[in-house]
């Protein structure tokens, strides 16, 4: 681990100059916010985060935090690692806890399919510290981790040194530690990360008592999305009426999404949340009519046909009309000519593979309901009935949130692929390309 204290303000620059492949961004409803401006230079330097963003307002004083709280309070971020839940709420959970609480900046990113944290700690590590020092003013906390995948490492730790020789006098008492995160998908889950980084193995927790109760030594810990924390920096500095200028009303603000599958431009971008799913596409160079369907939000999420594509827009609610969410931003195309349940078997099998060993809904359902899935996908040899019975009976009846999240999936291709299903079992595929698309490691999905 690479420890600093990290005051508010630095004047030190010398972070090298990096441009991740494909980090571009949507411009419009002023964007972009996080990520620098497609065709400029990346500079992550604290130097350069101050000429774009300013400094931030002091937070030290009690009439300061209160007005940051009003101000989070109007601008409603919700959480941008997944789930999407209200940032103010856990902010107020942690809160009112005796002893002093720990905030976790997470940036893990155990999803294959998503790139979104390892860009922003690339090309805007400032703003994540930013959110980091906001969060730990408002909840008392004079600890923090900043939990990162191994690719950034170096950027994360040398943003905190470059901040450790700076000015003091805002919140000076705050310790960041960057912690290299676990590998794995479900290492990624909030109370995984906490595990871990105690020095324990990265698997997720479902008992009581929560994390905002008892977490990181016991004490009452905040984990946050290291984008959700970038957001916190910006609204600490411009205010809930600015922060709402984009997006919608009910989920205002802008999000980065990662791009892979059969996109001709693959990456990561960041668009104004609303922003029509046909224009999603089209920065990524694909076409809706060369596609069969579209995974969003995720490996624990769902798929979504391409003629849905049409009338929707990125946001919860409108996703929610047909089963699916953003989640943490991803958008995962399928090429027409691929057959989706021999991709969706793929995912499945690698799911499978992921389990935490901690149940036996995790251990012995999702490897049956991999084999099961794996004999659809081969024409003309599957027994449907038992397939479906085995993914209801591992629903919610995990130790923790893996085996619904395989279920969720699974249950999706069904539905999206029900035509494809059809062929399957009377030995026939319409799938014509046997090259997979999604990827099953991050480097696959650069």
């Amino acid at each position: 681990m690479s420890t600093a204290r990290v005051p508010s303000t630095l004047w030190r620059a010398g972070v090298p100059r990096v441009r991740p492949a494909g980090a571009w961004a949507l411009g419009g409803g002023g964007v972009p916010r996080l990520l620098s401006p497609a065709g400029t230079p990346v500079d992550p330097s604290w130097r350069a985060h101050l000429a774009r963003h300013g400094p931030m307002p002091p937070i030290d004083s009690a009439a300061a935090r209160a007005r940051l709280w009003d101000e989070l309070s109007r601008a409603g971020i919700l959480g941008r690692g997944g789930a999407g839940f209200p940032m103010i709420r856990k902010l107020r959970a942690v809160a009112p806890g005796g002893r002093s609480p720990v905030v976790v900046a997470n940036g893990t990113e155990g999803e294959p399919a998503s790139d979104k944290d390892k860009v922003l700690l690339l090309q805007a590590p400032h703003l994540v510290v930013d959110g980091i020092a906001a969060a730990a003013a408002l909840v008392g906390a004079r600890r923090a981790f900043l939990v990162v995948s191994e690719e950034v490492l170096p950027a994360a730790e040398a943003a905190v040194r470059e901040r450790a020789g700076g000015r003091t006098g805002r919140y000076e008492a705050l310790r960041i530690e960057v912690a290299p995160a676990a590998r794995g998908f479900v290492a990624g889950e909030a109370s995984a990360v906490v595990n871990w980084v105690q020095g324990g193995a990265p698997l997720p927790r479902m008992t009581p008592p929560r994390l905002v109760e008892r977490g990181m030594g016991n004490r009452p810990t905040l984990v946050q999305n290291v984008e959700t924390l970038a957001h916190l920096a910006l609204v600490a500095r411009h205010g809930a009426d600015w922060y709402r200028g984009t997006g919608t009303i009910e989920e205002p603000g802008s999000m980065l999404v990662t791009l892979s599958g059969a996109f001709a431009r693959r990456g990561v971008y960041e668009v104004a949340i609303g922003t029509p799913l046909l224009g999603v596409l089209d920065i990524g160079g694909a076409d809706p009519d060369d596609l069969g369907a579209v995974l969003l939000g995720g490996y624990s999420a769902s798929w979504v046909r391409a003629g849905d594509l049409r009338s929707l827009v990125l946001s919860r609610e409108s996703l929610r009309r047909v089963g699916a969410s953003p989640g943490a931003g991803i958008v995962a195309a399928l090429p027409r000519n691929r057959c989706g349940l021999v991709e969706s078997a793929r995912v499945v099998t690698y799911l499978a593979g992921e389990s935490a060993g901690q149940c036996g809904p995790c251990v012995f359902g999702l490897a049956a309901i991999a084999g099961e899935f794996e004999r659809l996908a081969r024409p003309g040899d599957a027994d449907l009935a038992r397939l479906r019975r085995w993914i209801d009976q591992v629903d919610g009846r995990g130790a923790c949130a893996h085996p619904d999240g395989v279920a969720r999936f699974a249950r999706s291709a069904l539905g999206v692929f029900a035509a494809e299903v059809d062929r399957h079992l009377e030995g026939e595929c319409s799938g014509t390309d046997d090259e997979a698309v999604l990827p099953l490691t991050p480097a696959e999905g650069r």
